[in-house]
C-alpha cells in the first residue's frame, strides 16, 4: 500500500515576509511513502494504488502555478505522477481524475455532492485545496464517501490585510480615477477630493489573524473609535483597544467597514438589503474574504441611489466565470458585475 501524507503547510522559507502571497498559497508539504506493513497516515486515508507512489490532477492550472507549485510538486512525488489541466473542477469534468488518487483544487473549482460522488466512484481519496478557504467542497459529502479534505492553513495575513488598506486609500483618495486621467495627459485634480481616515470609526468584521492584523495597521490611521463584530472576540484585538460590538451597532456607527471572514452560511450575504439600510450615508465597504459575504444586487441597488461612498473588493460573488482569466475580448454576460465596473467610486480587483 501506498500512503500519501499531505499537508497544505507554509514552508521555513514561504514564512519570510518578502516572499508572494502566491508562492505562499502552493509550498506542499507532500511525501508519498511506501509502507511495509499497514500503518495510519497522518491523512487517515489509505490509497488504493498499483503505481508506485500516488497520482494527483492539478484542476484550475495557470501559467503562474509552474513557478513554485509545478516544481515542488515534481521533485516529490515525480514528474509522470502529476497532471495539469486548465479547467475547473465540475461534475462533468470530474472524469479527468480518473486513474488519479488526489485532485489539487483552487478557490473557483467546484466540489460539491455529485462532483464528489464522482471523484470517489473512481478512487479519489484526497481533496487538496491550495487556498484557505474550503467552502467550494462539499464535506458532508466527502466524509461520507471517505474522502480526506485538506487546505492552506494560513497564508500571509499580512498581506491580505495589505491589500484591503490598499484598496481603502485607493477608493477614498480616488487614486485609481487619477491614475487614469495622467496617462490620458489630463492633469485636472477637479473631483478627485477625498477624505481622511484619521478621526473616522473603522468597523472591521471579523477579527481572525487578518482581520485582527487589519486592526493593528487601521489604529496607525488614528481613528476616533476602532469597532469590531465577531462570534469569537481576539484577545489580541482587544489589546490593541478594539470595541467589540453587534453587527448592528457596527454598521450604524462606521463610516469605514471592512470584511474579514470565512464564508459559511451564517456569512453568506453578511452583507445584504437590511446591513445596508443601516450604515451611514457615504459609507465606505472594502472586501478581501470572499465575494459571497456580500449581496452584489443589494449593493449595486444602494450605489446606484448614492447611499455608499466607496466599495472596494478584490473577490465577487459570481467571480469563477471571470476572475483568473482574459476576458477582454468578450462581452460580459454578468450585468451586476458589469454595471458595478462603471461606477466611478468603485474599484474591483480580481482576487489577487
Amino acid at each position: 500500500d501506498v500512503f500519501l501524507e499531505s499537508t497544505w503547510t507554509l514552508s521555513k522559507e514561504s514564512e519570510k515576509e518578502s516572499e508572494p502571497v502566491h508562492k505562499q498559497r502552493q509550498v506542499l508539504s507532500c511525501k508519498a511513502m511506501s509502507a511495509a506493513p499497514r500503518k495510519t497516515c497522518s491523512v487517515g486515508v489509505t490509497l488504493n494504488t498499483n503505481t508506485k507512489s500516488p497520482k494527483v490532477v492539478v484542476y484550475s492550472y495557470k501559467k503562474y502555478d509552474s513557478m513554485y507549485l509545478v516544481p515542488l510538486l515534481e521533485e516529490v512525488m515525480g514528474k509522470d505522477q502529476v497532471k495539469y489541466i486548465t479547467v475547473a473542477l465540475s461534475k462533468d469534468t470530474a472524469p479527468l481524475a480518473a486513474g488519479c488518487d488526489a485532485v489539487c483544487l483552487f478557490v473557483n473549482d467546484k466540489c460539491d455532492a455529485a462532483t464528489t460522488a464522482e471523484l470517489a466512484g473512481m478512487g479519489v481519496r484526497l481533496v487538496l485545496n491550495r487556498c484557505a478557504g474550503f467552502n467550494n467542497v462539499d464535506l458532508e459529502a466527502a466524509e461520507e464517501h471517505n474522502i480526506s479534505v485538506r487546505r492552506v492553513p494560513s497564508y500571509s495575513p499580512h498581506a491580505v490585510a495589505e491589500m484591503a488598506v490598499a484598496l481603502l486609500l485607493a477608493v477614498v483618495r480616488k487614486i485609481h480615477r487619477a491614475y487614469s486621467r495622467v496617462r490620458e495627459h489630463n492633469f485636472s485634480i477637479a473631483g478627485l477630493e477625498g477624505f481622511n481616515i484619521h478621526g473616522k470609526t473603522i468597523g472591521i468584521i471579523g477579527t481572525g489573524n487578518i482581520g485582527t492584523i487589519m486592526a493593528g495597521i487601521m489604529k496607525g490611521f488614528g481613528p476616533s473609535h476602532l469597532l469590531a463584530y465577531d462570534t469569537f472576540p481576539s484577545d489580541a484585538a482587544r489589546a490593541m483597544g478594539v470595541e467589540y460590538v453587534s453587527l448592528q451597532d457596527l454598521c450604524k456607527r462606521s463610516d469605514i467597514i471592512s470584511l474579514h471572514l470565512p464564508l459559511f452560511p451564517e456569512t453568506y450575504h453578511i452583507i445584504n438589503e437590511t446591513t445596508l439600510c443601516l450604515m451611514k450615508p457615504n459609507v465606505v465597504i472594502i472586501n478581501t474574504s470572499r465575494g459571497a459575504l456580500v449581496d452584489a444586487v443589494a449593493i449595486k441597488k444602494a450605489l446606484k441611489l448614492k447611499r455608499i461612498g466607496g466599495l472596494a473588493m478584490d473577490v465577487y460573488e459570481n467571480e469563477s466565470s471571470y476572475f483568473f482569466q482574459d476576458c477582454s475580448d468578450q462581452i460580459m454576460d454578468d450585468h451586476t458585475l458589469s454595471q458595478l465596473l462603471t461606477y466611478p467610486n468603485v474599484i474591483i480587483t480580481a482576487h489577487q
